[in-house]
C-alpha cells in the first residue's frame, strides 16, 4: 500500500501543470527531481517486501494470496519504478546541454534493463484479471520504448565514428530504433483498448522529444550513409547495446521493531 501510493504521489508530479503566468503546461525541473526521489522510495518498500515479508509467510500461506501480492509482480512493480525513474533523469539529461550522448545512452540503457526485469518478472504469471493483462501491457509498452530510446543513442554513438563500419552499424541501430518505436505504438494502442479501456495520453517522459527524433534521424543517416558508400541497400546486424549497470538504487526502508509485549497486546 506505501508503495502504491508513492507511486501515484510521484506520477502526479509529473502531470503537466499551466503556470500562473498562463504559459503551456508543463513538468518543473523542481518536480521531475522529486519524483525521481519518491519512485526510490517506493521500490525501496518493495524491495523490503520481497526480501523481508515474503520470506516470512509459509509456502502454504503464500499459495493463498492474491496474484498482485507475488513476488513475481511485486518485482515488476520494483522495476517499474525504477525504470520510470530513470525516465525522468533521461528527461533532465535530454533539456540539459551539458550532457553528453555517451551519458544519454548510459540512461536510456539502465531504463532497458529495468522494464526487461519487470517484463521478465511478469512473464509467466497467471494474470486472472483485467488489471493484470493491462499491467503486462503497460510493462511490455514501456520495455519496447526503452529499447527504442536505448538503440537510438547507441546508434548516434557509433555514427561519430570513422569507418565505413562503424557507420552502417549505426545505421543499423537507428533503423532498429525506429522499428521498436513503430512496435511501441501498436503495443500502446493494445494496452489503452484493453479493459477497463484508457484514454491515450499527450506523449511525455523522454518520448516526447525521442518520437519525432528518432524517425528524422534514422531516416537522414540511412540516406547519407548510402550516398557516401553508394549502395542501394544497408545490411548490417544490429549491434548489441552495450551493458550498464543499474546505478539507481531502492531506498532501503526497514520494517519497524516489533516488541514481544507488543504482538501480544
Amino acid at each position: 500500500m506505501m508503495a502504491m501510493l508513492r507511486l501515484s504521489q510521484a506520477n502526479s508530479l509529473l502531470l503537466p501543470k499551466t503556470s500562473l503566468e498562463g504559459y503551456h503546461a508543463k513538468v518543473s525541473e523542481d518536480n521531475k527531481r522529486a519524483s525521481v526521489e519518491i519512485f526510490l522510495k517506493a521500490s525501496g518498500f518493495l524491495e523490503c517486501a520481497i526480501q523481508h515479508v515474503l520470506p516470512r509467510i509459509s509456502a502454504e500461506n503464500r499459495k493463498g494470496l492474491p496474484v498482485d501480492l507475488s513476488e513475481g509482480v511485486l518485482k515488476a512493480i520494483c522495476m517499474q519504478a525504477l525504470g520510470q525513474a530513470i525516465d525522468v533523469q533521461l528527461g533532465l539529461a535530454i533539456d540539459s546541454p551539458k550532457a553528453t550522448l555517451a551519458v544519454k545512452r548510459r540512461l536510456a540503457c539502465e531504463m532497458v534493463k529495468c522494464w526487461q526485469q519487470a517484463h521478465e518478472s511478469m512473464m509467466d504469471l497467471p494474470l486472472i484479471d483485467s488489471w493484470g493483462e493491462k499491467h503486462r501491457l503497460f510493462v511490455k509498452w514501456k520495455y519496447i520504448e526503452a529499447k527504442a530510446a536505448a538503440y537510438y543513442y547507441h546508434g548516434l554513438i557509433l555514427d561519430e565514428g570513422n569507418t565505413e563500419k562503424s557507420r552502417r552499424m549505426a545505421v543499423a541501430a537507428l533503423q532498429s530504433a525506429e522499428e521498436l518505436l513503430k512496435e511501441s505504438k501498436d503495443v500502446a494502442e493494445a494496452f489503452h483498448a484493453a479493459p477497463p479501456v484508457s484514454r491515450s495520453p499527450p506523449v511525455c517522459g523522454s518520448m516526447k522529444y525521442l518520437r519525432d527524433k528518432i524517425q528524422k534521424d534514422s531516416s537522414c543517416k540511412v540516406r547519407i550513409t548510402k550516398d557516401l558508400y553508394s549502395n542501394d541497400s544497408i545490411h548490417e546486424a544490429v549491434p548489441a547495446l552495450p551493458d550498464f549497470a543499474v546505478a539507481l538504487k531502492p531506498d532501503e526502508y526497514r520494517l519497524p521493531a516489533v516488541t514481544v509485549d507488543a504482538a501480544n497486546g
